[in-house]
């Protein structure tokens, strides 16, 4: 199976990591920003909607409906998919974003499908490329009220600096961007859904992505997903044939011809053949295309285990809290909504989506309160926003390395989104696990972390100077047999999801967060005691309080918010 076989292939070790570059080429540096020259633009209003929404509306549709019109679809597509703020060091400056992405490379694009035609959306600028019309959305849409949007990745953005490794980072990117409109939607009383029946065939065509003389000399775009976000119930779209849509945009007059972004290109070969093996049908296909070239592995010599050992043994058995400096503590959970936090005032879910932010170091000392950590956990369970946005039931639990919680004991924990699995993971993992139930953890190993969460997150001191971080486990192999191997990219988006939530959940505690997509892998499994592929770590996170860098300005994402 070609995805199992990319998977394997592109694991960081201890003594080696995946195929990369080896070097930053500057000079080849991917241009963040596509755009389609010819197109028409479609300037996009300014005016803030549901400025006053509470950050609760994100997750719990408290939010009553606005109404759909221009205005508040160019503020759905700003605070999803929109700039967040620009930084400034000397003559370097560079666009943050409000959908986080690895590197800040953002290989992932967004389209508006609507009675007007198919769109790419422009986030710098903020308007809309009009790509074609599209005059059979009026029977497609029935008289509903409800817009499409798609999302794309562009895999040299993230391969100019990963290599094969980016084909991941893209996965988690699309589930970042999904996790970002979908709660954008919700603070406006929307409901986001994507739509299983469209083939990526189906999308690319509607996108004009599969329009050769349109990207010639440009990089290439993959089709990823397709949703619908609407006022109403989104069950009724669900099923609607997008064969219409398609054959209409066959038929259609196309304008505008994509940028170039890089003069020269690495070519990763194995990038192309699991896109290809993991694209989807519109139904769930196990046909296995030619496999990959793939190579034999090194392997990690020394236990990973033994560092938990190692520190446990060095810590007294790691049953206090470490030593060190006096602590900073956050103010005591008061619930969300209304007395959101962001340091000492509160701020509404608009702002909140504006502000987000990844953090690049935290300060090892500050404390998070037990309460709010564990109210944080419960977003990540799939009973509302933006979970009702996939179609699948969780296949992704955490296992979390805690390392300043107010009144909760240094350890690893296992926080399942699916209590059914709790027997599996005990039978999966180590049996020296104490499997102690914690409020809605289970306790595995207590003792000071800190070390073992930087070593086996790439050795970086961000994994272990915050609050906690985690690692993602996934239901990998069968996940595939059962779904097919289209069901490999759905699984990262998932990832993304939950890092979407706690990147939210850190900025409303008033403190920040970041995603870590490098990790030794099976480092991972070995200090879990997982054997084979049946579960995988994907994605890794960390949380604590910042330490901003000084030397950097910032100004907001757009020049007529200045002084907002």
């Amino acid at each position: 199976m070609i995805a199992l076989q990319y998977h394997e292939a592109t694991k960081h070790y201890f003594n080696r990591f995946a195929r990369s570059s080896g070097y930053l080429d500057w000079a080849t540096q991917p241009d963040p920003f596509r755009r389609y020259g010819g197109a028409p633009c479609v300037e996009l209003s300014r005016e803030p909607i549901a400025a006053h929404v509470d950050v609760d509306a994100l997750f719990d549709r408290s939010s009553e409906a606005v109404p759909m019109d221009s205005n508040s679809i160019a503020d759905w597509l700003r605070c999803g998919m929109g700039l967040s703020a620009w930084k400034q060091y000397r003559d370097s400056r560079w666009a943050l974003r409000v959908n986080p992405s690895s590197g800040n490379l953002h290989p992932t694009e967004a389209y508006l499908v609507n009675a007007e035609g198919v769109f790419h959306y422009a986030p710098r600028e903020h308007v809309l490329e009009q790509r074609t019309t599209l005059p059979a959305w009026s029977a497609y849409a029935r008289g509903r009220t409800g817009v499409l949007v798609a999302l794309t990745s562009i895999h040299w953005r993230e391969a100019w600096k990963y290599g094969e490794r980016a084909f991941r980072y893209c996965q988690h990117d699309t589930g970042h961007a999904i996790g970002a409109l979908a709660m954008s939607a919700a603070r406006l009383g929307w409901t986001m859904r994507l739509l299983p029946r469209w083939s990526d065939v189906q999308i690319a065509a509607l996108l004009g992505l599969d329009r050769e003389a349109d990207f010639e000399g440009a990089e290439h775009e993959e089709p990823e997903c397709i949703a619908v976000v609407t006022t109403d119930d989104p069950t009724s779209w669900i099923d609607d044939d997008p064969s219409p849509l398609v054959e209409a945009a066959h038929a259609g007059t196309w304008q505008g011809r994509a940028n170039r972004l890089s003069s020269h290109h690495v070519e990763w070969s194995i990038i192309d053949g699991v896109a290809a093996a993991t694209r989807y049908s519109g139904t769930a296909s196990t046909s296995d295309p030619r496999p990959l070239n793939s190579r034999v592995e090194c392997r990690a010599g020394a236990s990973a285990f033994a560092m938990l050992r190692r520190t446990s043994r060095s810590r007294g058995g790691g049953w206090s809290a470490p030593a060190g400096e006096s602590t900073r503590r956050l103010p005591p959970p008061r619930g969300y909504g209304e007395t959101a936090l962001y340091g000492d005032h509160t701020v509404t879910a608009r702002e909140l989506i504006l502000r987000r932010r990844s953090a690049v170091a935290f300060d090892g000392r500050a404390t998070l309160p037990r309460e709010r950590f564990l109210q944080m956990l419960t977003r990540v369970q799939p009973a509302s926003v933006p979970w009702d946005a996939i179609d699948w039931d969780p296949q992704v639990h955490l296992i979390l390395f805690a390392h300043r919680v107010d009144g909760l004991t240094p350890g690893v924990y296992a926080y399942l989104r699916d209590a059914s699995v709790r027997d599996e993971w005990r039978r999966a993992m180590r049996s020296e696990f104490l499997w102690e139930r914690v409020d809605d953890l289970d306790l595995l190993v207590p003792t000071d972390v800190s070390w073992a969460a930087n070593r086996v997150s790439c050795d970086q001191d961000i994994a272990g100077d915050g609050f906690f971080s985690l690692g993602m486990i996934a239901r990998l192999r069968p996940s595939l047999m059962e779904r097919g191997q289209w069901f490999y990219r759905r699984l990262f988006w998932e990832c993304g999801l939950i890092g979407q939530v706690l990147y939210l959940e850190a900025e409303a505690a008033g403190a920040r967060a970041t995603g870590i997509g490098c990790f030794y892998d099976d480092a991972v499994h070995e200090v879990l005691g997982l054997s084979g592929d049946t579960w995988q770590s994907l994605y890794h996170f960390s949380m604590g309080m910042p330490v901003d860098d000084p030397r950097l300005t910032t100004e907001p994402g757009y020049p007529w918010e200045v002084g907002t």
